[in-house]
């Protein structure tokens, strides 16, 4: 079926998502910040016991909501920026078997050919499903190439998130198969199945420039930020980081490239395609993997 006639075929609004009152937290903590909220006043305004929500939110992100506060401030992004280290450099402090690295190991990608991204994805068979993640609902995408598409979304928004990924490829036949997308919604958001030697196979459909955006952000290890203009000198054109910015917008395999830790010259979050407070949840959510990584056994 192509994008026209492509419907959701059930109601895929989860009963219950830990993330639902999780990003209210995080909208309360993002608003709030300066103010640093307690855990009491945070627990009142999403309805919750301050035991019940610090219990919920560290099994959700590894971390307490205060120590959540700390990730999500500007300070904390200018720290993740780290001017003193060289751009993009993957050898990090944590070493090889750290989980910043094994995330960029986890995925191999390629790119389709020019001629094949001008036929707007004639040709090309999307199967796609939506799943429940850390981030609220997933849609993702498969070819059998690999992984081409994970967009995120909130409750009632799948119709919406499903229209912006497909009006991407309007010539693609688009088929609802969410046995052939599970094992990527598996993969994908458990960093214990992050293994460098069952890579994740990622197909990327844009341009030449995309592509080499693209490929930029994967080499932003987690636990790093980059900032617009500095991926822009990565890849040969220091000054196009207006364009830059629109590419690492249009990224099509959202958390997997992550476009996510692409920020603002003075570490200003911006924006994210899915929305600023997802962004500061996917952000928290990897510093709490690597502290639990850091934590001794």
């Amino acid at each position: 079926m192509n994008m026209q006639t492509a419907l959701l075929q059930r109601d895929v609004t989860p009963e219950d998502s830990d993330y639902e009152i999780v990003r209210r937290v995080i909208e309360k903590i993002s608003l709030d910040y300066r103010d640093q909220p307690s855990l009491e006043e945070i627990a009142q305004e999403v309805g919750d016991t301050p035991t019940g929500l610090q219990k919920l939110f560290t099994r959700w992100a590894g971390l307490s909501p205060k120590a959540f506060l700390q990730a999500v401030t500007l300070d904390h992004a200018r720290r993740l920026l780290d001017s003193g280290m060289p751009l993009l450099d993957a050898a990090l402090e944590l070493g090889m078997s750290g989980p910043g690295r094994l995330h960029d190991l986890f995925v191999t990608h390629e790119a389709i050919s020019p001629g094949e991204y001008k036929a707007r994805g004639a040709g090309l068979t999307m199967r796609y499903g939506f799943h429940i993640s850390p981030f609220g609902q997933a849609l993702i995408m498969v070819t059998e190439r690999g992984l081409a598409g994970l967009a995120f979304c909130d409750a009632g928004e799948e119709r919406a998130a499903f229209e912006d990924m497909a009006s991407r490829w309007p010539n693609a036949d688009y088929v609802e198969d969410m046995a052939a997308t599970a094992p990527c919604a598996a993969r994908v958001f458990e960093p214990s199945r992050w293994r460098a030697d069952e890579p994740l196979r990622v197909v990327l459909i844009g341009t030449d420039f995309q592509v080499r955006v693209w490929d930029a952000l994967l080499k932003i290890p987690m636990g790093r930020a980059c900032a617009y203009s500095d991926i822009a000198g990565t890849i040969g054109k220091p000054s196009a980081s207006r364009a830059v910015g629109a590419a690492v917008g249009a990224n099509p395999v959202s958390f997997v490239v992550p476009c996510h830790r692409a920020v603002g010259k003075s570490g200003a979050l911006t924006g994210y395609h899915w929305g600023l407070t997802r962004k500061r949840a996917i952000l928290g959510w990897e510093a709490g993997q690597l502290s639990q990584y850091s934590q001794p056994a």
